[in-house]
């Protein structure tokens, strides 16, 4: 499986990991951000809390979605699980999305 279609979105860095935890991609916005650790494995680099998150999603096939500021930036982080062929969760794919440091919000309920 290839996710080089995730090259050319400007604003978005993306990583891939399989369901053992094993870096299987990274696009250059991710590069730039984490250095090349295709190969690697999410366990060896984070802490046991986030391990048991990564494990959790995995398991669960759940998402975590959440918003930081970093070097004065605020971004989107969505972590979610991708599927296999016969429907099986194969890993995780995070994107981090550089937001704007306002945003509004449009509340589509109302007219």
């Amino acid at each position: 499986m290839t996710f080089d279609y995730l090259e050319n979105v400007p604003n978005i860095a993306a990583t891939v990991c399989d369901k053992e935890g094993f870096i299987l991609y990274q696009n250059k916005r991710a590069i730039d951000r984490d250095g090349d650790v295709v190969g690697k494995n999410l366990y060896n680099c984070h802490g046991e809390k986030a391990g048991a998150m990564i494990r959790h999603m995995i398991e669960s096939g759940e998402s975590n979605t959440y918003q930081i500021i970093r070097h004065g930036k605020h971004k989107l982080l969505h972590q979610t699980p991708w599927y296999d062929a016969e429907g099986n969760v194969a890993g995780l794919i995070e994107l981090a999305i550089d937001l704007p440091n306002e945003m509004p919000v449009f509340n589509r309920d109302t007219i």
